[in-house]
């Protein structure tokens, strides 16, 4: 059935808009941007103290008098919204091992040793600058990058950039994630209940038993997953976020129906579905033509795995409304400070120099020594130009930056200085990637 012949509404003037929007590979990032602008301007504005009252709101639950989790907003936002972030990106990383990039050794080999080399320079760099008292701590904070900024950028440039350019920058975000919750769980947790830390990874055992068992119900991971694994960890000490990953592991990835036989079932349901009297007379579908069109649904849930089916429902909530709230919230830096305040220690040079050189220099070298040595086939396509502008996009370390921040200092002055660090080096590393990789047509 052609376009023309699917009947329109009023209201898909407003919602295709929305929808093409929301679908574009660029969009995420241009809706970060803009909260990033939001929050910037609010805290520089007239409004700037409901802005951090509003962050400090006290939430929690009260039962009997007594009250129970009485965190603040901001603590709510990084520690609960935010595992729906690291949910979904434990989400893609399980895919990428089971059937991605990642599962191939030889070929998941020039990323992963390329976003080591990412992770370890800038750490590297940082620690030259800042080697003792509480600014030590920050070390982690240029480790990361932010997939939706590189990849909105990458995107952006279209057919300029080759698809084997495209995969390795995403294969290597997704180890790079990876690698930032190891850090989180190893080294920004602290005073760690082993009780409850033992009954969160008793939920996350009996997720596993049941994935393995054949259950396949988004509701039982749910529960288990927030009502047992996620609240367990929140409590234990260990950062709640890493509940997240591991809820996401236990996931089932694979199908009750392959694709061969999912094809031949699908054919035959409309076979039959084109042999009932269409009716046409009347507005609704008659009940043998419901019966066909519930048991193509049903098939088509048991041919999808549970994984990617929350992957794709949770992808564009992430995007348009985790991601966005979290950088309101973390992203509001009062700019009225002096020069000699930014630069009272060397954190905000620490962290500008370890994305901005760092990131370069560790992705660069690490996947030039792989090729030399070959340890590694080279990716198709691969220049030193283009090398350098993908190293420049791993720069960009906006969102996973600020919240190893949030969590790395409780002193203000030292946050205040890794976000300007944070927000100039992604800013210099944006631009000058996309210059870069825009300067050269590149042969696909």
């Amino acid at each position: 059935m052609s376009d023309n012949q699917i009947k329109k509404y009023p209201i898909d003037r407003f919602t295709y808009p929305i929808q093409k929007f929301i679908h574009s590979g660029r969009s995420g990032g241009l809706v970060l941007i803009i909260s990033v602008i939001v929050a910037l301007i609010w805290a520089n504005s007239g409004w700037a103290s409901e802005y951090f009252e509003i962050l400090e709101y006290k939430l929690g639950l009260t039962f009997r008098g007594e009250s129970y989790l009485n965190l603040d907003l901001l603590h709510w936002i990084n520690d609960g919204l935010m595992a729906i972030f690291f949910f979904v990106v434990g989400l893609e990383l399980k895919r990428e091992f089971v059937g991605g990039e990642l599962r191939n050794p030889r070929k998941a080999m020039l990323p992963i040793v390329a976003a080591i080399g990412g992770m370890l320079v800038p750490a590297a760099i940082y620690l030259a600058l800042n080697p003792s008292g509480e600014v030590h701590h920050g070390w982690g904070i240029p480790m990361a990058t932010d997939i939706a900024f590189a990849l909105a950028v990458l995107y952006a440039l279209g057919d300029r950039v080759p698809l084997s350019l495209k995969v390795f920058l995403t294969a290597l975000a997704i180890v790079d994630d990876l690698g930032a919750v190891l850090v989180i769980a190893f080294f920004y947790s602290s005073d760690i209940s082993i009780m409850n830390l033992a009954i969160g990874l008793g939920f996350a055992l009996a997720m596993f038993i049941a994935a393995r068992a054949g259950l396949r119900s988004v509701l039982f991971y749910a529960i288990l997953g927030i009502g047992g694994v996620w609240l367990a960890f929140l409590l234990s000490g260990v950062h709640a976020t890493i509940a997240a990953v591991i809820a996401a592991f236990m996931i089932p990835a694979d199908v009750r129906i392959k694709e061969a036989v999912y094809a031949n079932r699908i054919k035959n349901y409309l076979n039959e579905f084109l042999k009932i009297d269409p009716k046409n007379d009347i507005p609704n579908l008659t009940e043998e033509q419901l019966l066909v069109m519930e048991e193509i649904k049903k098939d088509t849930d048991q041919a999808i795995p549970p994984l990617q089916r929350l992957e794709h429902a949770l992808h564009p909530w992430v995007t348009f409304f985790v991601l966005p709230i979290f950088a309101l919230a973390n992203a509001g830096v009062a700019l009225d400070f002096e020069l000699d305040h930014l630069f009272s220690t060397n954190v905000a040079l620490g962290v500008g120099l370890g994305l901005l050189v760092g990131k370069v220099v560790g992705i660069m070298g690490f996947t030039l020594l792989m090729v030399k040595l070959k340890l590694a086939p080279p990716m198709e396509g691969m220049t030193y130009r283009n090398l350098f502008g993908i190293g420049l996009l791993a720069g960009i370390g906006f969102t996973m930056s600020l919240f190893v921040t949030s969590l790395a200092f409780s002193h203000e002055e030292y946050m205040m200085q890794a976000k300007i660090g944070i927000f100039a080096a992604s800013f210099f590393a944006a631009i000058s990637g996309y210059l870069v990789l825009n300067s050269v047509k590149i042969q696909k």
